[in-house]
């Protein structure tokens, strides 16, 4: 049951992210869950693991990271020509 919880709170983050930068996650639910994951992972490089913890992720942390990654992502598929589509 750990591992669904995890799945379904990195869903979350990255859905959230996305949310609040007004882009779509590329790959819908399962790019919602890897962006939580690496949203999360980045989020605790830059920002260190504080804040109400959830699934073994730090919230706040995670979806700025989340948010981070999702800036990155919007930009380089805008570069390479691709369209990412808003909220």
């Amino acid at each position: 049951m750990g591992i669904i919880w995890t799945l379904i709170v990195g869903g979350i983050i990255g859905w959230l992210a996305g949310l609040i930068v007004g882009r779509d996650v590329p790959g819908g639910i399962i790019g919602n869950i890897i962006a939580g994951f690496i949203g999360s992972w980045l989020g605790g490089l830059i920002l260190g693991s504080w804040g109400p913890v959830i699934g073994n992720f730090a919230i706040i942390p995670s979806i700025i990271g989340a948010i981070i990654l999702i800036l990155i992502v919007s930009f380089v598929l805008r570069r390479t020509g691709r369209r990412n589509s808003h909220a």
